[in-house]
């Protein structure tokens, strides 16, 4: 049909919505973010979970590309399910959403695979940031947890080749397991040149070739990949 007919021609397809899964125990809370997810342009609420067993069960048979997470649930609890999910379903992403903001709740999730982490005193818009970052591969962290997570590595130790015991993973040379390490420790780069005695110059060539070999976007991602790997110790 010619334009002249009133259909315009090269018209781009539509986006295909994010599909997501709620799961989270109080039906209060599943309920107002069905409501809160359904006003957002693009994304689709597929189902809702009551525990972390439902929602594995779900995700299984639904196969929504998230599921916002809830951790405190019962009969399996939410970093159970992720590392369930990670493992049956690496294509679906899985976002924390929770009130718990202690060591003992973010660094379990994220090591589960959790690809987000946010608190439940976070505004809509966060939430709508957040799934569209996730569902396009990123890493998405509350500032409160981003600060826990610095507050908790700002003693930690970059691993030498000998404390790793095997080769690095990724191809990561020494040296830039070393600045991964101090990344992962909240230095900026200035800090990272005082540091290692090192230039501008040669600081961003070593950090541009770790986001290289990890498949990091941003720095948020790669103190992920940090302490889940093994590149830091808590003191």
């Amino acid at each position: 049909m010619s334009p002249a007919q009133g259909v315009p021609e090269d018209v781009p397809e539509a986006a295909a919505p994010i599909r997501v899964l709620v799961a989270d125990d109080q039906w209060v809370v599943r309920d107002g973010l069905v409501l809160l997810l359904g006003i957002m342009d693009g994304i689709e609420v597929v189902g809702t979970a009551r525990d972390g067993a439902e929602a594995v069960h779900l995700a299984e048979r639904l196969r929504p590309d998230i599921v916002l997470m809830d951790l405190g649930m019962p009969v399996l609890d939410g970093t159970e399910a992720t590392a369930m999910l990670r493992e049956r379903l690496p294509d679906c992403s899985v976002l924390v959403l929770t009130t718990y903001v202690d060591e003992e709740s973010i660094f379990p999730a994220l090591r589960a695979g959790a690809r987000g982490y946010l608190t439940k005193d976070t505004s809509s818009e966060d939430v709508e940031a957040a799934l569209r970052s996730v569902s396009a591969g990123r890493v998405w962290l509350d500032p409160v947890v981003q600060e826990r997570l610095v507050c908790a590595l700002s003693s930690v130790t970059p691993p030498t080749p000998s404390r790793a015991g095997a080769a690095l993973p990724d191809g990561l040379t020494p040296r830039e397991a070393e600045v991964l390490g101090l990344i992962a420790e909240g230095l900026s780069n200035a800090e990272i040149c005082d540091r290692l005695n090192i230039s501008h110059a040669t600081v961003k060539t070593h950090i541009n070739r770790i986001f290289t070999k990890i498949g990091a976007h941003d720095r948020s991602q790669a103190v992920r990949y940090a302490f889940c790997n093994g590149f830091v110790q808590r003191s």
